[in-house]
């Protein structure tokens, strides 16, 4: 890409400048910016998502391994909370993918929250017009567990351009056991459509969730970011044994050290979640 060539009205040079902003915001501490979208008002999402591919370059040169994908904003529930209301996505790293059995350290996170979310394994890379059937056919395994976000932005005010450009908001993910789908097919397709969730800090009740309130159920994610990287030039397709985070099922709640996070799942078959923040 050429200095002198413009994308949607930002030089190439101002991509790459707010690239390198994000990737060296990412995970490296607690720090606020203004939105780019604020410094940039001509920003607009396909900018955004091309940031993201060059932003990814900048990583993977550093070292990071990208491992899936997480998708956020797919809870229309906190649509009008964050003022974004269509799902958007992210990269997930070796770096930032952890079991969930280990105490968390939030020192580096920037104004973290909690999501718990279903995680599903790729075996192979779905195809436009999957069915909900087939689209779990691609699927190695599920499991439950959260992905920390944070935000970079000032009490968590931006734009969605901004959101897509800090990763989706990504911070860390946290994966609890993995479940293999094949033998219960039949049964996983039932549950990912109906299973509810309760949410609990230090014992105490802080929100519930269904499996619905993920876009139709966390197998139709897929469908729509495959969707959205069908006209991505800049970012690959889907692939065999990417990860995929499927979005919160509850809202996302500001956490601090010394607290424990539970879960309580029904109907579905995944153990409780258990997470303890240092």
């Amino acid at each position: 890409m050429k200095d002198d060539v413009k994308q949607s009205g930002l030089s190439a040079t101002a991509l790459r400048d707010i690239a390198a902003e994000a990737a060296g915001a990412f995970n490296s501490g607690p720090c606020e910016i203004q939105p780019f979208s604020a410094r940039c008002p001509g920003l607009t999402m396909d900018d955004a998502y091309r940031i993201t591919a060059l932003a990814n370059e900048m990583r993977v040169a550093k070292g990071y391994r990208p491992v899936g994908r997480k998708i956020g904003f797919t809870n229309r529930r906190i649509w009008d909370e964050y003022g974004v209301h269509a799902p958007v996505w992210g990269y997930v790293y070796d770096r930032t993918l952890h079991d969930l059995a280990v105490p968390f350290p939030l020192a580096a996170l920037a104004d973290p929250k909690i999501e718990p979310e279903i995680m599903l394994g790729l075996a192979k890379a779905p195809s436009p017009g999957m069915d909900d059937a087939a689209l779990l056919s691609c699927i190695a395994w599920v499991a439950h567990g959260y992905e920390m976000v944070q935000s970079i932005y000032p009490g968590w005010k931006f734009a969605p351009p901004d959101a897509v450009i800090v990763d989706a908001h990504h911070a860390a993910l946290l994966i609890g056991p993995r479940h293999e789908i094949a033998p219960n097919a039949a049964d996983w397709l039932r549950a990912l459509t109906s299973f509810e969730i309760e949410l609990f800090c230090n014992g105490k009740l802080m929100d519930k969730g269904h499996a619905l309130n993920v876009l139709e159920g966390p197998l139709s994610t897929i469908r729509y970011v495959m969707n959205l990287l069908a006209r991505d030039s800049d970012n690959p397709p889907l692939k065999a044994g990417e990860i995929i985070s499927t979005g919160t099922l509850t809202r996302a709640l500001s956490v601090k050290p010394g607290e424990t996070w539970t879960t309580k799942l029904k109907g579905i078959a995944h153990e409780n979640a258990t997470l303890r923040f240092c």
